[in-house]
């Protein structure tokens, strides 16, 4: 009965044609999004990548295919991206008529990377259990091919879809989120194989029922994983005492001058609360310091007054835009010859002198720089009226009392494989961010939850400060150890955990993870192409 409705079912969708063909696909890729942070409603990830299979059954020529891919991929990027939108209205009366262009113009562009995957799986012309092989493989590399192209967007990869559960988590210390990826879209395309015309021969429904098994038996290898790491209590860095201070302050108000310094007391109050007298560092949010500052004696006053959220024997750590008139290593953007300005994080001691300093990277085009700036001529949604100049890259520093850190400023924390120096390891990850900018969205949630995947596949901690949440701790087993809700505002006084003992395994690189993976269900697709 099963095998004549799943039957019924590829029929209806593979004899579909034209617009109807593409609307069936954008709503099985609105389903799949489904299953991502925070909704996790991993069960409708079935019918849409089996619908997506049965549609390409359809196909008759490569052309077909490839669109047919790019609306299942577009549906997909509307659901899962639609909070990008929210920071257009953050301005709305300049930038609110660009929203949908924003969010639709994302995500027809990340469909091109769906919809290459599809188009290689019908090139391939695999059947059976073969081509829910075939679609991992090729969605999985077109996933990698994301997280670099056009300056790499690596957001809400399949394998994200588990970040609820630190058990399935533990499989990325192996094998990265490349293979939480390939695990999810094998246990969710292949029963697609069981709705052929004639009822499918056992030894079908046996490959079927174990790749649909599969997360089951990465859960109990997480589970046992997890129950022989250390206590999260007792693995922690002895003498150390992190205090994050989440102001949650509204992105419209952050930034107009009659307000900029009543932020900045609330900041200074909340870290100066109850119990400061035992906090060794204190840590505030991207952009935390709602004034550009230097490192010069023109803002000695300013880094004096935000000195006193500094313990006496220990650093306050805080985001804020600098200034200066260039810096080693650095990549200007500034247009005009003016002074260059930075995304930083800034490490003050309690006589307000700035003992180190790390500047943001990985911008993220038209919020901190408007790529092909010849070309257009419009604003970036942040302050200010220039672009942000780059930073060198990822660097280890050494705070005073603390162990190597990996300093990450908002979304650097979402590129697998390139969040830490691995010449010069650290023992945990510092991300500062403002998703003030996102609302009560989806955003922020997947955001903490891309952090989470980090810290196992590093098998480091990661620190996360954000203005109106998500702030925590998250060890490098994935477990959350304390965190302050979005749209709160607090403090969290907690130790730093430990990094995780053996780092053999999650010390692998991100790349050499992908290419093993990807050679060995290349094999297993070609041992079962013929296989039906």
């Amino acid at each position: 009965m099963s095998e004549t409705f799943l039957g019924r079912c590829a029929g209806f969708l593979a004899a579909l044609t034209g617009w109807r063909r593409h609307a069936a696909a954008a709503v099985c890729g609105a389903l799949g999004a489904a299953a991502l942070p925070p909704v996790y409603l991993i069960p409708l990830l079935i019918p849409a990548f089996c619908g997506l299979l049965w549609l390409l059954d359809g196909v008759g020529r490569p052309r077909q295919a490839l669109f047919l891919g790019w609306s299942f991929g577009f549906g997909h990027g509307l659901v899962g991206l639609y909070w990008v939108g929210y920071a257009f209205l953050v301005d709305a009366a300049q930038f609110g008529f660009l929203m949908p262009f924003a969010v639709a113009g994302l995500a027809a562009l990340l469909a091109v990377f769906q919809a290459l995957a599809i188009y290689a799986v019908a090139q391939l012309s695999w059947r059976g259990v073969a081509r829910g092989v075939a679609l991992a493989v090729f969605w999985v590399l077109s996933e990698w091919l994301r997280s670099w192209i056009f300056t790499g967007f690596p957001w809400n990869l399949m394998g994200s879809v588990w970040t609820f559960s630190p058990e399935m988590l533990q499989l990325a210390a192996l094998t990265g989120v490349w293979g939480l990826s390939f695990l999810t879209l094998l246990a969710a395309s292949v029963p697609a194989a069981l709705a052929g015309g004639d009822e499918p021969k056992i030894r079908v429904r046996l490959v079927v029922g174990l790749f649909f098994l599969l997360p089951a038996l990465a859960w109990t290898g997480g589970a046992v994983r997890l129950a022989s790491a250390p206590i999260p209590e007792t693995h922690v860095v002895e003498g150390v005492t992190l205090r994050l201070v989440q102001p949650n302050v509204e992105q419209s108000r952050k930034w107009q001058r009659d307000l900029r310094r009543g932020h900045l007391d609330d900041l200074i109050r909340l870290s100066r609360s109850p119990g400061f007298e035992a906090v060794t560092h204190v840590i505030w949010p991207e952009t935390a310091i709602p004034y550009l500052i230097s490192n010069d004696s023109r803002d000695a006053d300013l880094r004096s007054l935000v000195a006193a959220a500094s313990p006496a024997n220990g650093l306050l750590l805080t985001g804020a835009p600098r200034a200066g008139d260039g810096r080693s290593g650095s990549t200007e953007r500034s247009v005009g010859g003016g002074r260059l300005t930075w995304n930083s994080l800034i490490a003050l001691d309690a006589t307000g002198t700035a003992r180190e300093t790390y500047d943001k990277f990985h911008l993220v085009p038209f919020g901190e720089y408007v790529p092909l700036r010849w070309l257009l001529s419009f604003s970036k949604l942040t302050a200010g009226r220039g672009d942000f100049s780059s930073g060198p890259g990822m660097t280890t520093l050494s705070f005073p009392g603390l162990p190597p850190v990996s300093p990450l400023i908002c979304y650097e924390i979402i590129f697998p494989g390139q969040v830490v120096d691995p010449d010069h390891r650290p023992s945990w990850m510092l991300n500062v961010t403002n998703d003030a900018w996102f609302g009560d969205s989806s955003g922020p949630r997947q955001h903490f939850a891309t952090a989470r995947m980090r810290a196992v596949e590093e098998g480091i901690p990661v620190i996360r400060v954000a203005n109106t949440g998500i702030s925590g701790v998250i060890d490098g087993y994935g477990r959350v150890l304390g965190e302050m809700a979005l749209g709160t505002e607090g403090i969290l006084d907690i130790a730093l955990p430990k990094p995780v003992d053996d780092q053999k395994i999650v010390s692998i690189s991100s790349g050499w993870k992908l290419i093993t993976q990807l050679f060995l269900f290349i094999v297993i697709g070609f041992g079962l192409r013929n296989f039906s």
